[in-house]
């Protein structure tokens, strides 16, 4: 199991909207594929921060769903246009993340 710590950027004034759209469209999406998003975060001190972490059980499992989201023609016509008017791309940064042993196979920090 991995997780995938993404850090966005915005276009300048873009984070309500991408909030949003976020909430409204990709994440739900990106759910109904089969996706585990963990949370989605604003940044305190910058407003055209965004963060959101995704659970993966396995690289052939992150693949699949890669393949399923971001192949799809529902994200490459519908709603990836939208994001390219928001996200600065160039900044986007992904990083693997694994936990500890004590907290394989769990996501509660409190077990």
């Amino acid at each position: 199991m991995f997780y995938e710590y993404r850090q966005y950027w915005l276009r300048p004034g873009m984070r309500d909207r991408w909030v949003q759209l976020m909430h409204e469209r990709i994440v739900p999406f990106q759910k109904s594929h089969g996706m585990q998003v963990v949370g989605c975060f604003t940044v305190e001190d910058d407003p055209d921060a965004f963060v959101w972490i995704r659970r993966f059980e396995s690289e052939a499992q992150r693949e699949q769903q890669y393949d399923a989201v971001y192949k799809s023609a529902e994200w490459t016509e519908k709603i990836k246009p939208s994001i390219d008017e928001m996200l600065l791309r160039e900044k986007m940064k992904v990083t693997r993340i694994v936990p500890t042993s004590q907290y394989q196979g769990t996501s509660n920090l409190d077990s």
